[in-house]
């Protein structure tokens, strides 16, 4: 990857980490790979037959199933793959019988041995997962990393409650913490002391603020001036010696202007009473404390429990109704420990790209992958959407269609993913799921003069085979009325015939209500004229695409 450059792959992660990641090149990993932990235990663990469907994934339905190309992976992995990960998936095997979940880690451990590859010496991977998956995926991880460079298992608890029958609701998610080294990167993190703690520990206040008593000393007896009585009190009796901590220095220096280190030991003890930070004990030989000012701390240090990032609600700015979405104070929270700016993430199950929008707000540098073109178009409008248009130049899309031989070979690789592509050339809303879409596979809403409950739509029909005929325009102009639309495109990979563009043409105008110019109510675009910079002739859309894409989901029958 070129200095400065980010990017967003469209295609298989596999095949895009062994053909465009250099080895070493990645200082930070953060995957939440697809696991339909919703679907029933049982099922998950129930035996698979080698006849069963390819496993796959879809953007919202993963599925892993246990096929006959799951075997040959298996068996790929048992040859290529280190001796560790090969041994611990003949025990998995042994283990678990041909399922789903098996399948499930086959897919995983093949890529957990790419991303290891890519990562640099001083790097870390974060994995995210749900307690179904997570005792199996650190034993390949433990396989892969080895199990001295388990760092933590991070439990972040997603919800507040969760009804389940006849077991405790669960609520958390587990995230699994590796470095490739005992050299890693690593900043340390706090977190807001909570109300009760700071009622408890900082119970005194002066005109400085609220403060705890805190220790001078060290454990042990020293020899030299730390070890030296001071006052009246000599710390060596207690088996401790004179040593003030780094926070007592920061205090001095904001409240003086000067530097504590200046000084000599006992001096400096001197200097910390003079300007007020040192409260005595009131019993006769007491012991002199640090006024450790609540203003002084940046809070608790993280532990590995994290109940503080709200899930992303109904509601929430950020929700783009992705069902695995995440919260990005999470990503955050991930990157500012484990990277520095200018660093390179990489989220490989890259989704609805919430790992690159916090990459971009912490000034790392990125590279996200995905396989469908869901997600990429999401993740590319979404940038422009938080960060402005002039973004885009900050990053590359690679994979996506430029003409008209890289659109038919997407057509031949993922049909669903093809339409969800042409619909978006024309600033439409495609359709989340590929089936009941009753010959609409998208929509473009447009302004008639009122707000979106009265917006116009034009109904958005694609074909990518080689075939098309006038019965298919004449599909979508019954479609159109069926479901009073105003307009219709139908967007095709070859030349319209003569007898489809004449049933275009017999289809009528459409009046725009705003200023009654007229339109042609159903016009038909080929992808090779939409790639050289051809829109259809009709009002602007209504809003942009990833306002579209929250006003679908909250308002499902409108679209």
């Amino acid at each position: 990857m070129e200095a400065g450059t980010n990017k967003l792959y469209y295609g298989d992660n596999l095949d895009v980490l062994r053909q465009h990641i250099a080895p070493a090149s990645v200082d930070l990993i953060y995957l939440d790979p697809p696991f339909n932990s919703n679907r029933t235990y049982n099922v998950l663990f129930r035996n698979r037959s080698g006849a069963a469907a390819q496993a796959q994934i879809e953007a919202f339905d993963d599925t892993w199933t246990w096929s006959q190309d799951t075997e040959h992976q298996y068996l790929e992995l048992l040859t290529t793959a280190p001796q560790r990960i090969a041994d611990a998936m003949v025990a998995m095997r042994g283990l678990l019988g041909d399922n789903d979940v098996l399948a499930y880690l086959v897919m995983m451990a093949a890529r957990l041995v790419e991303l290891r590859r890519v990562l640099k010496p001083t790097g870390s991977l974060y994995l995210h997962c749900d307690p179904t998956a997570s005792a199996y995926l650190k034993v390949l991880l433990d396989a892969t990393f080895g199990p001295d460079r388990f760092i933590n298992e991070v439990i972040w608890k997603r919800t507040t409650a969760h009804n389940s029958a006849k077991r405790y609701g669960p609520v958390h998610d587990v995230i699994l913490f590796y470095s490739k080294s005992p050299t890693f990167t690593w900043n340390d993190q706090s977190q807001p002391y909570d109300d009760d703690y700071v009622a408890a520990k900082y119970r005194h206040i002066d005109e400085r603020g609220r403060y705890m008593l805190d220790n001078l000393t060290g454990p042990g007896v020293r020899k030299g001036d730390s070890g030296l009585p001071w006052r009246h009190f000599d710390p060596t009796t207690i088996g401790r010696h004179w040593q003030p901590a780094s926070y007592c220095y920061s205090k001095y220096q904001q409240v003086t202007g000067q530097d504590l280190a200046q000084f000599p030991l006992i001096e400096r003890l001197d200097e910390l009473e003079r300007v007020g930070l040192i409260e005595w004990a009131k019993k006769v030989g007491g012991r002199p404390r640090y006024k450790r000012y609540l203003d002084d701390t940046s809070g608790m240090a993280l532990q590995d429990v994290w109940g503080d990032i709200d899930p992303i609600n109904a509601r929430a700015s950020e929700r783009l109704g992705y069902p695995t979405q995440k919260p990005v104070a999470l990503m955050q929270r991930i990157l500012a420990s484990s990277s520095n700016p200018g660093d390179i993430v990489l989220d490989p199950f890259c989704g609805c790209g919430t790992t690159i929008d916090a990459a971009q707000r912490l000034d790392r540098r990125w590279i996200g992958i995905d396989v469908t073109f869901l997600a990429i178009d999401l993740i590319d409008t979404r940038l422009r959407d938080t960060y402005g248009a002039e973004a885009a130049a900050s990053y590359e899309i690679v994979g996506i269609p430029r003409d008209a031989e890289g659109a038919a070979a997407l057509f031949v690789r993922n049909p669903f993913d093809f339409e969800r592509w042409a619909v978006s050339l024309v600033d439409g809303t495609p359709n989340e799921k590929q089936v009941g879409d009753k010959g609409i596979d998208g929509v473009v809403r447009f302004h008639t003069g009122g707000d979106i409950s009265t917006a116009g739509r034009a109904l958005v029909s694609v074909k990518g085979g080689k075939t098309v005929n006038p019965g298919m325009v004449r599909d979508l102009v019954g479609t159109i009325e069926q479901h009073r639309a105003d307009m219709g495109l139908f967007i095709c990979m070859t030349e319209p015939t003569a007898g489809m563009s004449e049933v275009a043409r017999r289809s009528g105008d459409y009046i725009w209500p705003v200023d009654r110019r007229r339109y042609p109510k159903v016009q038909i675009l080929t992808i090779a004229e939409l790639l050289a910079g051809t829109q259809p002739k009709m009002p602007t859309a209504y809003m942009p695409y990833l306002q579209a894409q929250r006003y679908a989901l909250a308002h499902p029958s409108l679209f």
